[in-house]
C-alpha cells in the first residue's frame, strides 16, 4: 500500500525537505489589496518581507477552494498512491482543514484522511515528515493517525515578536492594549500548543528571549527542536547560540524563515522555537 502525504504552506519546510520525503504542500494564499498571490509559488518570503513594512494595505491570507485539494488529491491518486494522510495547521486559526476535510469527502478516487496538527510553521512540518517517515516505512494510515495523535500533545511552538504593530493590524489587539504596549515596550512571546494559542507580555526583547528559554528548557529531554523567524536569520543565529544545550543532536539544526500566512500578523524581525518534547 502507497500512503503519500499532503500538507499547505504553513508547514515552513523547505524544498529539499519536501522532496526528500515526498511531502506534497497545497500553498495558501496571501492578498494585498485585491491582488491575490500563492504562497512561496507566486511571492517568495524574501519578497512578502520586502512588502510587508511600506504597504498601506495590511496583508490578508486566505484558503484556496475545494478545486485545489481535490485536484491534488486526484493527481496523486493517478499517480499511483493508494491512500492520502492531509495534515494541516490548527483549526482554531484556520479554515483550511475544513476545506480539506470537504475536499476529501467529494474525492471518490482515493481515500483521504484529514489530520488537524493543532500547530504552526514548523510545527505542522515536523508532523508531517513523522507521517512521511511512517509512510515510507509501509505504515498503514491508522498507524499514521495513531502516531500523529501521540505527537501532537508533545509539540510546543513559540515565537518572541519585536513588535505589535502588525497583531494591532490584524486586529488582535485593541487599540488601548496597542498603545499601552507601546508605550511600555512589551515584547509579545506567542505560542502554540495542542490547537491553543496562549501569549505572555514581557518587558523588552532580551527578557522575551530569555522567557522563552526558559518555557522550552521546562519541557524536559526534547526529541526534535527547530529555529524559526521573520526574515531575520540574524537572530535566529544568535538565539541558536543561546539555545545550542537544548538541541538533541549535534546535526544543523532546521532554520527555517516563516511563510507570509504567519508573517502578516506577527511581523518581521520575530524569532522562535519549535519543540517535540520526549514521552514522559
Amino acid at each position: 500500500m502507497t500512503v503519500k502525504i499532503v500538507t499547505d504552506s504553513t508547514c515552513d519546510l523547505p524544498q529539499d525537505v519536501l522532496e526528500k520525503y515526498r511531502i506534497k504542500v497545497i500553498p495558501l494564499y496571501v492578498n494585498f489589496g485585491l491582488q491575490s498571490y500563492l504562497d512561496g509559488v507566486e511571492l517568495s518570503r524574501q519578497e512578502f518581507y520586502e512588502m510587508l513594512p511600506g504597504s498601506d494595505t495590511f496583508p490578508t491570507t486566505a484558503v484556496p477552494g475545494l478545486p485545489a485539494f481535490s485536484k491534488v488529491y486526484e493527481d496523486l491518486a493517478a499517480q499511483g498512491a493508494d491512500q492520502v494522510v492531509s495534515i494541516h495547521i490548527a483549526s482554531t486559526l484556520s479554515a483550511t482543514c475544513d476545506v480539506a476535510r470537504k475536499a476529501a469527502e467529494q474525492t471518490d478516487s482515493i481515500p483521504v484522511t484529514v489530520f488537524d496538527a493543532g500547530q504552526v510553521t514548523v510545527g505542522t512540518g515536523l508532523a508531517a515528515i513523522a507521517a512521511a517517515e511512517a509512510a515510507r516505512e509501509g505504515k498503514s494510515v491508522s498507524d499514521i493517525v495513531s502516531l500523529l495523535k501521540d505527537m501532537a500533545p508533545r509539540i510546543h511552538s513559540y515565537a518572541a515578536l519585536d513588535t505589535v504593530r502588525f497583531l494591532r493590524r490584524s486586529g488582535r489587539l485593541t487599540a488601548i492594549q496597542y498603545g499601552l504596549s507601546t508605550i511600555l515596550g512589551i515584547k509579545p512571546l506567542i505560542m502554540m500548543h495542542n490547537g491553543e494559542l496562549g501569549s505572555e507580555r514581557v518587558r523588552t526583547r532580551t527578557g522575551c528571549i530569555a522567557r522563552m528559554i526558559e518555557l522550552v528548557t521546562d519541557l524536559g529531554l526534547l526529541e526534535q527542536l527547530a529555529l524559526v523567524h521573520t526574515n531575520a536569520p540574524q537572530r535566529a543565529e544568535e538565539l541558536y547560540q543561546q539555545t545550542r544545550h537544548l538541541f538533541p543532536s549535534d546535526e544543523t539544526p532546521l532554520s527555517v524563515e516563516v511563510t507570509p500566512i504567519i508573517g502578516a500578523h506577527v511581523g518581521p524581525n520575530a524569532v522562535g522555537l519549535v519543540a517535540v518534547a520526549k514521552r514522559a
